[in-house]
């Protein structure tokens, strides 16, 4: 028996890129996994069946146990039938990996609502989606006295987190509010034996990030690709497994690199007691005070992955890709 024999997990977005990576190591682990996948564009048009079932074709041609599923999370009804699809196959469902996300970049004024609602319905709704109809399925399994160990992992990104990213105001958005929903569900679903953690996978080669300078570049033959979005599948079936402890935790995964994200700090502060501030006194208290410069937070996280000298560089480069989009 392997780590994950005996637990079903729903991977969603598995059809390419890192959820398709989740989805092969899961099954090699021992899980059943329902491969999600509408097989839509970047953007979310279109759509191809072919691409969940061929995911799932290769969990079968090595031994495992996977069916597709093509509804799009974005869709109520579509994500509890996903997870009714998990039940029916296999007789449970321990396990929920939202990766599913569509990408629209643009700068704010040519950004459209229907663009920004568009990448908020898969990203964000999407999680909350089938989380919410897992969530209701073992909330009955509990209540009629069923005692399993369950997890939902989810997956946000450094664009909102970490790396301020111009040209997403719709991704940035979406992400941040996924990683503030695995920490309020991971509160919520403890009764429940559910635990919910979240990863944020940054410089990973998918058709999301192909544009971006440096993705094509590959270590010497036998070395680990950082860029590969393998790197990022042991985490989340460590976070699926049985005898995992972690809940409410946002981890950062940037090739062999993990770390834990403390969410916001509370940074330097002014005070002042019985009377209410005048604008002048605030003009010298505040800015006084140690302030970031997301430029600044963007050149540390980006630059040297970017191949990009400095802050100036940086700043001229966003600032041409504005004047594109």
């Amino acid at each position: 028996m392997t780590e994950l024999t005996g637990r079903t997990v729903l991977v969603t977005g598995a059809g390419r890129g890192i959820g398709r990576a989740e989805a092969l190591f899961l099954a090699a682990a021992g899980a059943n996994v329902v491969v999600n996948d509408p097989g839509v564009r970047i953007d979310g048009s279109g759509g191809d069946d072919a691409i969940a079932a061929s995911v799932v074709a290769e969990i079968r041609a090595n031994g495992g146990n996977a069916v597709a599923d093509t509804g799009s999370v974005a869709d109520w009804n579509a994500a509890r039938r996903m997870v009714d699809r998990a039940v029916t196959e296999f007789g449970d469902l321990h396990a929920v990996v939202n990766n599913a996300t569509i990408e629209i970049n643009k700068g704010l004024e040519r950004l459209t609502e229907t663009e920004f609602d568009d990448v908020v319905a898969v990203k964000l709704k999407g999680t909350f989606a089938v989380s919410h109809w897992a969530a209701a399925f073992w909330r009955s399994r509990f209540d009629a006295g069923q005692r399993v160990d369950r997890a939902i992992v989810n997956t946000a990104s450094g664009s909102g987190l970490l790396n301020p990213l111009p040209l997403q105001t719709n991704y940035a958005a979406a992400n941040a509010g996924v990683a503030a929903m695995t920490t309020v569900h991971a509160l919520e679903l403890k009764r429940l034996g559910v635990r919910v953690n979240c990863v944020s996978p940054s410089m990973i080669r998918t058709r999301l990030t192909d544009p971006v300078p440096g993705m094509d570049e590959t270590p010497p033959p036998g070395d680990l690709d950082p860029k590969d979005p393998i790197t990022v599948a042991p985490l989340v079936a460590y976070l699926v497994g049985r005898d995992c402890p972690l809940t409410g935790q946002v981890l950062s995964v940037r090739g062999g690199t993990i770390a834990v994200n403390h969410s916001w700090f509370r940074g330097a502060q002014i005070h002042k007691q019985h009377e209410l501030w005048t604008v002048r006194e605030l003009a010298a208290r505040l800015e006084a005070l140690a302030l970031e410069d997301p430029f600044d937070r963007l050149t540390t996280a980006l630059g040297g992955a970017l191949g990009i000298a400095g802050r100036d560089q940086l700043e001229a480069m966003m600032n041409a890709r504005l004047s594109e989009a």
